[in-house]
């Protein structure tokens, strides 16, 4: 997420300019927007000409930069696009204004959104932000005699290595050895969440099984991929395949599977946990709560007044915060998610036990 301006505004809400980078930045602006913010952004709006009055023809498309007071947000992964609906509030044509329209947000589309900003959804954006500096994914590419590693972070591909090296068993295994201690080497140095290792025939397996008895806990973040080049081509293939996309989700229901893990675990042992708004609610009030779980989609019915809690889910989580306590916003895509909501929606890992 490229975030351009921070500028504060009337009765106390802040707009912030940004541009979506990925599909990630998309998804997280889900649950950031929510009905009551205004929204801006370019947009094509079919307009009715006067001529056109007496016959059908749906009017012309015309670009135009719209402000809308928003009622809806839908998030299409499918079309790698974000929907955003409500009431023209600002627009470049006067008569435009007071009418319903949707803004159909995609990737590098700048936006702005302008609000009374939650922590969490200013720490969402912020996050967001930082991780497009940063690789998340590396593609380790490697054939006999070659190998590449990329990475990918939110703003594309880079190329961070090339190494070549003989070939073959015999008298050319020592050379074929040090490639692969190379290229090891220099993926153990690397600071990603995961790895992919790409490749035509047995060669990456070579590597792996290299890699696994030099550096036993880099395996863990490994997966391999057949391709039938390498370098520039071979990471072609393995965008195109969605390997990427699957590792990274892999790599957030890993992080959340740990959270998930250690709060039914505290369940079934310690107790130092609780579950259900209630119990949390009351691990709040004394200060108990070390680490807070909470499902997105409760997390959004309940902030537009669509949830049943009697609790405002605001006031819980900034007092988790200001008490010294980390907050996390599980997917409901995802297994732990499941696990999550089954629990009621909201749950907490406690710093002792409540009775």
């Amino acid at each position: 997420m490229q975030v351009k301006e921070w500028t504060s505004v009337e009765g106390g809400r802040e707009r912030v300019t940004l541009v979506p980078e990925s599909l990630d930045d998309l998804w997280h602006l889900t649950y950031v927007v929510e009905p009551g913010d205004l929204v801006g952004g370019d947009t094509h709006r079919r307009i009715q000409r006067a001529e056109d009055d007496m016959r059908d023809t749906g009017g012309e498309r015309e670009h135009m930069h719209v402000t809308l007071d928003v009622e809806g947000v839908e998030f299409h992964k499918f079309s790698n696009r974000l929907r955003i609906s409500g009431v023209i509030e600002r627009c470049s044509r006067e008569d435009q204004l007071g009418l319903h329209h949707t803004i159909n947000v995609e990737e590098y589309d700048e936006l702005t959104i302008e609000k009374h900003w939650k922590p969490d959804q200013r720490e969402r954006v912020e996050e967001a932000s930082e991780a497009t500096d940063q690789p998340d994914v590396a593609i380790a590419t490697v054939e006999e005699g070659e190998a590449h590693i990329h990475t990918v972070a939110q703003y594309g591909v880079e190329e961070r290595g090339t190494f070549t090296g003989t070939t073959g068993k015999g008298e050319y295994a020592r050379g074929r050895e040090e490639l692969f201690g190379e290229v090891a080497a220099a993926l153990n140095r690397m600071e990603t969440d995961a790895i992919i290792l790409a490749g035509p025939g047995f060669t990456k397996q070579d590597l792996l099984d290299f890699v696994a008895e030099n550096y036993p806990d880099l395996p863990e973040k490994i997966t391999t991929v057949d391709t039938s080049s390498v370098g520039g081509r071979g990471v072609h293939e393995v965008l195109k395949r969605g390997a990427v996309e699957d590792v990274q989700a892999e790599t957030r229901i890993a992080e959340e599977s740990e959270l998930i893990d250690e709060l039914t675990e505290q369940i079934a042992t310690e107790g130092k946990a609780a579950y259900g708004i209630e119990e949390v609610e009351k691990a709040v009030e004394f200060g108990a709560v070390e680490h807070l779980l909470v499902l997105d989609d409760r997390l959004r019915r309940e902030r537009a007044g669509e949830g049943d809690w009697d609790v405002d889910i605001n006031d819980l989580i900034q007092s988790v915060e200001r008490q010294g306590g980390s907050v996390t916003v599980f997917s409901h895509e995802y297994a732990p998610g499941d696990q999550l909501k089954n629990l009621g929606g909201i749950a907490a890992v406690l710093r002792y036990r409540l009775d």
